[in-house]
């Protein structure tokens, strides 16, 4: 009689999955920094420039971020904006 062995589930890294979402296309998308405070100053444009989500096009970013949140792309979801 054969043992089975049980695969094992990674553990997803949950900063880099509340950062990063994946579309539907399977594009890795960030939300851009500096959002959070000093933005008196800042024109209405540049502020509205924040909202909109970029996409990762480095290689090595992309496969860093899919090692730290090994799901992601298997739940995706559609980000916003």
């Amino acid at each position: 009689m054969t043992k089975k062995t049980k695969k094992f589930k990674l553990k997803t890294y949950k900063a880099a999955s509340k950062r990063f979402r994946v579309t539907g296309t399977g594009k890795i998308m960030r939300t851009k920094g500096g959002k959070s405070h000093l933005r008196r100053r800042r024109s209405k444009r540049t502020k509205q420039m924040l909202d909109r989500m970029q996409e990762v096009t480095t290689g090595g970013e992309r496969r860093r971020i899919s090692r730290l949140a090994p799901y992601m792309s298997k739940f995706r979801a559609n980000p916003p904006g």
